[in-house]
């Protein structure tokens, strides 16, 4: 509690995906907040609501991370579809609950000026946002792969991906929205 209440920190469940595991989270959460913790949930928001719904009394702040606001190209870069997703997130804001979009910046997959546009409008639509945080993808993974004999097959790194993400925080910033900049 003394480091809490030094750094003015918290706690943050995530993963994988935090709310595979509400149940086991919404106590967690609940017993940090009984504590005076600040709490936190990281989520990709595929999720059912129930699971939010769980962790919903006991969370101060979502950390939620958009991909890419097209349908298909979601599909295609993650295996699902973000219509829950987007769903999940709107509820969230009806709620009034703090969401901190989470922006993974993968150069030439989703940093193209039709997606940070359509971003950008449904964005203004979500009340309770209170900072975008676009992030530099990386492929540190990969290694991980190769030590266990696994074959990575995800998007390799261009060397650009920083310069990429400030370029997407310039954008949300120039659209109206509060930017933390990569480092």
């Amino acid at each position: 509690m003394d480091f809490y209440k030094q750094s003015g920190g918290g706690v943050t469940c995530s993963g994988g995906e935090a709310l595979a595991q509400a149940d086991f989270a919404a106590v967690f959460l609940r017993l940090c907040k009984e504590a005076g913790i600040h709490t936190a949930v990281d989520t990709a928001g595929h999720a059912p609501w129930s699971a939010f719904e769980a962790v919903l009394p006991y969370t101060d702040l979502f950390l939620y991370d958009i991909k890419h606001m097209d349908p298909a190209r979601h599909l295609a870069l993650t295996g699902a579809d973000n219509r829950l997703i987007l769903e999940n997130l709107r509820a969230l804001s009806s709620r009034g609950k703090p969401v901190e979009i989470r922006l993974l910046v993968v150069p030439g997959y989703n940093d193209d000026e039709e997606n940070l546009r359509l971003s950008a409008e449904y964005l203004k639509g979500i009340h309770s946002l209170t900072l975008i945080r676009p992030l530099p993808y990386h492929a540190l993974s990969g290694s991980k792969y190769a030590s266990i004999g696994g074959e990575y097959h995800f998007i390799a790194a261009t060397g650009h991906e920083l310069e990429a993400a400030e370029r997407v925080a310039r954008y949300f910033e120039r659209s109206g929205f509060t930017v933390a900049y990569p480092v």
